[in-house]
């Protein structure tokens, strides 16, 4: 696996932060650490000064000091206290001394919406107000804040203002179904509901108030529905007597006192500033709660030290408010870093729509998942053809796992003076394990590094970390991002299930992936609850992807292992690309070319054919959900036929009211191999 020839490497790594750091430390601490390797061995060793010294760096603001860094004594299962003692606001580390700045904060645009600038200055007056309704309405520490809303500037309004009173802000994005949000927000109980009257996608105006209204319906714990109109000469023609204890947006801001101060509720470093959702593709999702102090400080770690992200950058990433990289992409607020915010198809008006805007607003970081940039490959659409792109400096990519031809994809046709890194982390932290450092090479097909202070090993078996070869994502030491509970989950009993059953006292992420010993990258498998298990022999299913995608007869694929009795049997789902037909042709030269490349364990016992492959709106492959779906069938069909099995097993509505394409699923009851071995 060893990469002789980096693709990338910084022209001045002497002058990123992450080298100036590590001089802050060296001088603190009284330590002659001289390279990365030093300093992440450093970090995850010596874990509690590692975090007090980011705290110190990245200058975070408080009212009262820590007493102590880490509650030490108790193990990671048992979710221990950090900075013990410490008072602040997460909207002060964001808004407190930019009350008068003039610099872009953030840039709203979209389908159907021309781009609006907005202040500091201009951000602050907002939350100001918007915080000052929030206590008019009676909202108070420890509520909860929801939105239903789209990615525009008035959700980070909402949520800077609920964070200034200490109130807990949820977020879900518009095309999520009424049931979708409805199995999210009864469990939270928000007081408050913000949503919009219409959103634009793909060129079409969609009316948002049927689902809002039937989302408002059931909640009944939301005491006001805010509207916030799609477009500003739009709000006379919202009609809302369909939602109970409805008002529009500029109806609500006109209750705050407009002379009140923007005041900073100081609180605990692990009081709770937002809840995330598990996907919910397994069951019903989970209620993460993320802390204030937490999430403040590694996003200030990986923006600032290890991203050399600041005032003068311009961050976009494209993501809805449902995805937790929205809540990663507002963090750059608290680094000086500008942000830009759209809300609409990526490639609509026209296939380069996000590269205009890169040029337009002189983005200088921009984000995505690994299918957009797959795509952009399957249909030969060359970003550096046709834009100037010379304002970029970094490109990240999440979702999956960035295929090895992406990597070429995005030197040879995007930029090749890009940090390009692929990342990986998820709603369950809010942030990242492995990731982005501009201090460091980019090597193909790999993460660059594991994060710093993050304890990550691959685990090949309880106590048993391996280098070079494949195991489990697990991080052995605690940070102070990991959730501080499940709301609703008084006994912490799903929270160790979920995190702590699988390794006693150790975090496991559930994610399948290899350590390079040469270089310290990453590659990642994809998720152990997904990994391809035949026969005893264990295997990520990006392994199988790397090789497929190199056909250019194949469009998409998707490989999932088919429980049938005791054993599992590897199945490889192809959607062939237009003007190409699916043959035995094709299955043998993939077979035969996976046998070669990986070995015959690797190669699956059924190649075959779909017309789409089922994606969550957040673009990841629908792996777990469909391994399901083919395994009840197979076990179904086997106990009590396969007109049972047709009839009975069905995929949870909960699933496809999560799906970018929920009628994909569909096909699967179509295909007779599934039934029988």
């Amino acid at each position: 696996m060893t990469q002789i020839k980096p693709l990338w490497s910084p022209s001045s790594p002497l002058s990123t932060n992450t080298h100036r750091f590590k001089n802050f430390v060296n001088s603190k601490r009284g330590l002659q650490l001289e390279t990365y390797e030093d300093l992440y061995s450093w970090s995850v060793t010596d874990i509690e000064a590692f975090w007090a010294d980011c705290w110190e760096f990245t200058g975070t603001k408080y009212s009262k000091p820590y007493a102590q860094v880490l509650e030490s004594d108790k193990p990671m299962d048992q979710v221990p206290k950090w900075f013990v003692g410490a008072m602040l606001n997460y909207t002060e580390n964001v808004l407190g001394d930019k009350q008068d700045c003039q610099s872009v904060a953030l840039y709203s645009l979209g389908e159907s919406r021309t781009c609006n600038a907005m202040t500091y200055a201009e951000l602050h007056t907002q939350v100001r107000l918007c915080a000052s309704a929030m206590r008019q309405a009676g909202v108070v520490a420890g509520d909860r804040v929801a939105g239903y809303i789209s990615n525009i500037a008035e959700a980070v309004v909402i949520f800077l203002a609920a964070a200034s009173i200490g109130a807990i802000w949820s977020s879900t994005s518009t095309d999520f179904g009424a049931t979708a949000v409805l199995d999210r927000f009864a469990q939270i109980e928000p007081k408050l509901l913000f949503s919009t009257d219409a959103t634009c996608y793909n060129g079409k105006l969609h009316s948002h108030m049927d689902k809002l209204a039937a989302v408002a319906h059931s909640l009944l714990s939301v005491e006001k529905v805010v509207v916030i109109p799609f477009a500003n000469d739009s709000a006379a023609s919202i009609d809302l007597s369909s939602i109970s204890n409805g008002c529009l947006w500029s109806d609500f801001i006109a209750t705050a006192d407009s002379a009140a101060e923007l005041v900073y509720q100081q609180l605990p470093f692990d009081h709770p500033l937002a809840i995330m959702f598990s996907s919910g593709t397994t069951g019903k999702p989970k209620c993460l709660v993320h802390c204030a102090g937490g999430i403040l400080l590694q996003h200030r770690k990986e923006h600032y030290i290890t991203q050399d992200l600041g005032h003068a950058d311009v961050l976009l990433y494209y993501t809805t408010t449902g995805w937790m990289m929205w809540n990663w992409l507002v963090g750059a607020l608290s680094v000086g870093t500008a942000i830009v915010l759209y809300e609409g198809s990526p490639f609509k008006p026209g296939t380069g729509i996000l590269w205009d805007i890169v040029d337009q607003l002189g983005v200088t970081a921009f984000g995505t998942s690994a299918k957009y940039i797959q795509t952009l490959e399957d249909i030969n659409y060359r970003p550096r053809d046709h834009h100037s792109l010379h304002t970029l400096k970094a490109i990240y990519s999440t979702a999956s796992p960035l295929k090895p031809n992406s990597f070429d994809f995005v030197y040879r046709h995007i930029s090749s003076t890009v940090c390009l890194s692929s990342i990986t982390g998820g709603t369950d932290i809010c942030s990242l394990f492995c990731g982005a450092n501009t201090a460091l090479p980019v090597y193909r097909g790999e993460i660059q590094t594991r994060g710093l202070g993050m304890a990550v090993e691959c685990w090949a078996g309880t106590n048993k970390p391996v280098l070079g070869q494949s195991g489990d994502l697990v991080c052995t030491k605690p940070f102070p991002c990991m959730p501080v509970y499940f709301w609703g989950d008084d006994s912490n009993r799903r929270y160790r299930a979920a995190y702590f059953e699988h390794y006693p006292h150790v975090w496991y992420q559930g994610d399948f992936m290899i350590i390079n010993s040469s270089t310290g990258g990453v590659h990642m498998l994809g998720r152990s609850d997904g990994t391809l298990n035949p026969a005893g022999v264990r295997f990520g299913s990006a392994e199988l992807y790397n090789i497929v995608d190199t056909y250019n007869e194949v469009a998409d694929s998707l490989v999932v292992g088919q429980q049938t009795g005791t054993d599992e049997r590897v199945l490889l789902f192809v959607e062939m690309a237009e003007g190409h037909t699916f043959t035995p042709d094709i299955v043998q030269r993939i077979s035969t070319h996976i046998r070669s490349q990986l070995s015959p364990r690797h190669v699956p016992a059924l190649v075959l054919p779909v017309k789409g492959i089922p994606y969550t709106r957040n673009s990841k492959k629908l792996e777990i959900a469909v391994k399901r779906l083919v395994s009840d069938l197979y076990r179904v069909a086997q106990e009590k036929g396969p007109n049972e099995a047709l009839q009975t097993v069905k995929a949870d509505e909960k699933t496809t009211s999560t799906l970018a394409n929920p009628e994909s699923l569909e096909q699967f009851y179509h295909i007779p191999e599934l039934l029988y071995t």
